[in-house]
């Protein structure tokens, strides 16, 4: 006799579906962890991937969009830092 059938509601099921997305874990281990079935999810990940393929455009370029900006923060922090320790060299000269 099966056991009792499970409902997950849509935010359940949304967030397991982008873990599979952002993680690039396979759907077996990602169901395994939740302790959901493979194909459950198998399924879910199907037609969100259906479903998402204006949104996934728009997601992909914002996506491209915040990886730009976030090299160039890392470039800016960078330049920021070197510029802070020449100017504690200076002042340990200066100092003295």
């Amino acid at each position: 006799m099966a056991g009792k059938r499970r409902k997950f509601d849509a935010e359940f099921r949304e967030g397991t579906v982008r873990i599979v997305a952002e993680t690039g874990k396979p759907i077996a281990q990602v169901a395994q962890d939740l302790g959901i079935n493979e194909t459950t999810l198998a399924s879910w990940v199907s037609r969100a991937r259906m479903a998402g393929g204006a949104a996934a455009t728009g997601e992909s370029e914002e996506l491209a969009r915040l990886r730009r900006e976030n090299a160039q923060l890392k470039k800016d922090n960078k330049e920021l830092a070197m510029e802070r320790d020449v100017l504690k060299r200076c002042m340990v000269l200066w100092v003295k």
